[in-house]
This record gives structure tokens, C-alpha cells and sequence, in this order.
């Protein structure tokens, strides 16, 4: 009774009892940079997670195939992996993985093929009789990149090779020593390479793989059921990131090194400094813009691409079939809403984040 009387003088006196932080945990599959690391940093800095009243905290697993069952059993809140494990899943003869992404990533194909800038190679199908370098074998991405090839007309495992060569640093070394003729990484990594002083070709996937959903966000389907505010919450928060990052990426790749400063570089000079901002401002434009400069809406999948990618995929072999429910392993239910914030006051805001 107490109680009850404690909160009703709180509510006549005009204060609103706090509410609950809500504990979100995301599992990644990769350690974060600064290009992909930034956001996160700018949500935590500005505030942005606590004004949409939650609490969160990144942890790293080894792969999608660590992450997955992570999310599934509701160890974590949410997950960053790519999709095809998620769409294996419904041709395992079993129940398919209870998730749903609700959150475009990466919405433009972010793997590519890089060769030194001086490699005779050109296009896809010089790769013939090529050794490949990839992070590890297990990667998740392999089963696109295997595709990619085979619409080349090449034969994976037979007339092209992948290896380990593990990621960044150790695979820098491995192409640029010509222990493998290529790696396949994604854009920003070969951002990295390139800015570190190696010039490379770059040679991009079959037009069909550009739009294909990569990493995004996913929740287990209760979470769809019992707290979509959740989901939408956080979306808002990690698109309004997003946001302040393009308005002044500087503040954003500072805001990272402030929080990690692990990855700060140990000579963060004007250029170490002015690299980052490249690097992050890169990877800004290839998740909110399209190939003809048009802006995308953050978080959303283009459904009719990913069906055709779906397809070629099963072309390929790299699927049983293309039968497989698109509208539901990803959402568009919650786009709206993550897009639903005073552009105009966090534009200030961010221009005035140091």
C-alpha cells in the first residue's frame, strides 16, 4: 500500500518513475574495426542507445556457425551474420533456424576478389588453375564465393583453390609474398590493403550477387512476437549512428579509438587519422547509397534481388533448391521506424561532436 502511494505522490508531483533499461546483447561474428566500429562508438557516446532505453553490449563469437545457435537458443538478444547459414537451414530435413533478420547490414555486395595491381589477372575466369586466399575456410561467405566462380564457369575445388591464410595482416602478407594469386575479402578490408600502400585490382562478383543479403540483424522469431519495440528501438538507435557518422566521420573514428584504444594506431597521426576517416566513409556509402548514387532506406532488403540471388545460388549447386520462404527469413516489418527521428536536431548534434 505504500508503495502504491509512494508512486501516486511521484505521478501528482509530476515525476515519472524510470523505466527499466532493457540489456541488449549482439553477437558478432567478427571483431569490430573502425569502419564498422564507429557506429556503435557514436550510439554509445551521444547517447543514442540510452535514449532509446537500452543497454548494449557486443560480444564476439568465431563465425556464424558459433554465432547462430547463440541467438537461437536466446543466449543473446540479436546477431550480425551473414545469410546463407540461415537459409541452409531450411533444407536440412530438420526445423529451420527459428530467426529472422530485421535489419540490412550490408546491403550491397561487400565481397569482391582483389590481385596485386600488376597480377595478369582480370575478370572471374582468370582465376583458372589459381590459389584463392580466404580468413578460414569455415567462413560463412564461402558458399557465395564458391557461387560467384561457378557462374564464371569455373570449378571450385577443382581448377581454382581456396586457402587459409587467415584475416587482414596475415592475408596482406600471403598475397603480397604470392602465396596465393588473390584474396576474397570484403570491400573494407581491401580499403585497408590499398591505403596501406599495395596496389590491387579489385574484380567484383556476377551482377546477380550484388544486391544478395549479407550481414544484417536477426532476433529469434519470439522476439518478432513478444517485443518488436526491442527491435525497433534498437534499429532506430543504429541508424541514427549511422547518420551522425556521415555527417562527421572524423568524430566517429575518434569516438572508436576512445573506446578501443587497442585498435588506435600507434603512430594516430594526421594521416593514420585521415585513413580511418576514408576507411569508415567508404564502407558509409556502400551501406546507404546504390551503385546510380540513390540513397537506400536504412535497414530494408530488397526481396525481389535476394530471390534472384536465392536462385542463382541453386543454380549453382551452393543450394538444394530456391524453394525457400524469403519473406520470412527477412523483414521489413520495422523499416519505418527505424527511420523515425529528428534528422535535422541529431544533424546538429553531430556537427558538433568532438
Amino acid at each position: 500500500m505504500r508503495l502504491q502511494w509512494v508512486l501516486f505522490s511521484l505521478l501528482c508531483a509530476g515525476v515519472v518513475p524510470a523505466k527499466a533499461v532493457d540489456n541488449v546483447t549482439v553477437a558478432l561474428a567478427i571483431p569490430l574495426a573502425v569502419h564498422d566500429g564507429a557506429p556503435y562508438a557514436a550510439a554509445q557516446e551521444l547517447g543514442l542507445f540510452k535514449q532509446q532505453n537500452l543497454a548494449v553490449n557486443l560480444v564476439v563469437f568465431q563465425g556464424a556457425g558459433a554465432l547462430l545457435p547463440q541467438v537461437a537458443s536466446k543466449r543473446v538478444t540479436f546477431g550480425f551474420p551473414v545469410s546463407e547459414p540461415v537459409i541452409s537451414s531450411y533444407f536440412s530435413g530438420k526445423n529451420p533456424l527459428p530467426l529472422r533478420f530485421f535489419y540490412n547490414g550490408t546491403p550491397s555486395q561487400t565481397m569482391e576478389y582483389a590481385v596485386l595491381a600488376d597480377s595478369p589477372i582480370k575478370t572471374l575466369s582468370d582465376l583458372k588453375d589459381k590459389n584463392i586466399g580466404v580468413g578460414a575456410l569455415t567462413w560463412g561467405t564461402i558458399p557465395n564465393s564458391r557461387a560467384a566462380l561457378k557462374v564464371a564457369g569455373l570449378q571450385p575445388g577443382k581448377n581454382v583453390q581456396f586457402v587459409a591464410v587467415g584475416a587482414l595482416g596475415s592475408g596482406f602478407v600471403a598475397l603480397r609474398n604470392k602465396r596465393v594469386d588473390a584474396l576474397n575479402f570484403n570491400s573494407s578490408w581491401d580499403d585497408i590493403l590499398e591505403l596501406s600502400g599495395t596496389p590491387i585490382r579489385r574484380i567484383a562478383y556476377p551482377d546477380v550477387f550484388q544486391e544478395s543479403a549479407g550481414n544484417g540483424f536477426i532476433a529469434h522469431e519470439d522476439t518478432f512476437k513478444d517485443n518488436p519495440d526491442l527491435i525497433r528501438r534498437f534499429g532506430r538507435a543504429y541508424t541514427e549512428a549511422h547518420y551522425v557518422c556521415e555527417i562527421n566521420p572524423t568524430y566517429c573514428v575518434q569516438a572508436f579509438w576512445r573506446q578501443n584504444p587497442e585498435n588506435k594506431p600507434a603512430n594516430a597521426d594526421a594521416k593514420a587519422l585521415a585513413d580511418a576517416t576514408t576507411l569508415l566513409s567508404r564502407r558509409l556509402h556502400r551501406t546507404l547509397y546504390r551503385e546510380d548514387g540513390s540513397r537506400r532506406r536504412p535497414g530494408e532488403y530488397d526481396l525481389k534481388m535476394i530471390r534472384s540471388s536465392v536462385t542463382a545460388m541453386a543454380q549453382a549447386g551452393e543450394f538444394p533448391s530456391a524453394d525457400v520462404p524469403v519473406d520470412r527469413i527477412f523483414s521489413n516489418q520495422f523499416v519505418a521506424a527505424f527511420n523515425d527521428f529528428d534528422k535535422q536536431a541529431l544533424k546538429k548534434r553531430a556537427e558538433e561532436a568532438k
